[in-house]
């Protein structure tokens, strides 16, 4: 292998992805050579000018030490260092395709924006089930906070108003972000493993259960007897309806022979009608027999 590229071949075979042996891959990427810089311009020059896919696998392989070691910068977050390693990864992708080799820069000088960029919202994606930061600004905040010198686990006044002023943010904002830091994800149901006393104290066993509240239970039945009331009403002929709205469901009930009248027949056939139509409504509902 040429001490100052990688073959096509030999860049080929290197891994871009941590896999479960994060060991065997680091020994791998930091057995790759340096790069000079002409071989990067050179590389670079083919990518550009050709679309080369061999170049810019070459870029990207060269790289892949330093991204490990932006990685390992972020291990406070608590996150696997193989995810930060292939978000990092990413990010060189981005910054090789999109290196100018006339920029006079070296590819690590211009690509640490973007590996940066890609291990920082990685981390703030899954940093937290409940984000912690959704701006821009916010996001600003959280890494700059991370690395504000502090006396205790807690700002102090004084270390809250210096951070505010170095950051160009207000004092309130400060104590927000904090807040949302010094908090943890708890799980809604307990562990599998959990006793009695934790698995109580979990947000899960928190809730009320109301399925057997006597309350709960006459509300469900009132609701649904009320809709099989107006189901069972529709099936009914218009004329029996209106018998029993005016005789049961109206303020000012008419009598059988207000009925009878309306309709012009007996008092006793409005009874009749009346009788049927409630027998109708006991088969329909069974709570009203």
């Amino acid at each position: 292998m040429n001490t100052s590229t990688l073959s096509t071949k030999a860049a080929a075979q290197i891994p871009m992805v941590p896999g479960s042996n994060l060991d065997a891959y680091l020994t791998v990427i930091h057995s790759i050579p340096n790069m000079s810089a002409e071989e990067e311009r050179r590389l670079s020059e083919r990518l550009v000018e050709h679309n080369d896919m061999d170049a810019a696998r070459q870029l990207v392989t060269s790289q892949l030490r330093f991204v490990v070691h932006i990685a390992r910068s972020y291990s406070g977050y608590g996150l696997p260092l193989s995810d930060l390693i292939q978000e990092g990864n990413i990010g060189l992708i981005k910054a090789v395709k999109r290196f100018n080799p006339a920029a006079q820069v070296r590819l690590i000088t211009f690509g640490v924006h973007w590996i940066r960029a890609e291990i920082n919202e990685f981390i703030i994606r899954n940093g937290r089930m409940v984000r912690l930061a959704t701006t821009k600004a916010q996001r600003k905040l959280f890494f700059n906070l991370r690395k504000q010198p502090r006396s205790r686990n807690w700002l102090t006044a004084d270390e809250t108003r210096h951070i505010a002023d170095t950051l160009n943010v207000s004092v309130l904002d400060v104590k927000e972000m904090e807040t949302r830091m010094a908090g943890n994800d708890t799980s809604f149901d307990p562990a599998a493993d959990a006793d009695d006393e934790s698995a109580y104290l979990t947000p899960a066993h928190q809730i009320g259960d109301h399925r057997y509240d006597p309350a709960h239970q006459y509300e469900s039945e009132a609701d649904t007897s009320t809709d099989d009331l107006h189901e069972a009403l529709n099936s009914l002929d218009e004329r029996s309806r209106d018998i029993l709205a005016q005789r049961f469901l109206s303020e000012s009930k008419a009598t059988l022979h207000d009925l009878a009248t309306k309709y012009n027949v007996s008092a006793e056939r409005i009874r009749q009608i009346e009788k049927l139509a409630l027998a109708k409504l006991k088969v329909a509902i069974p709570l009203a027999a």
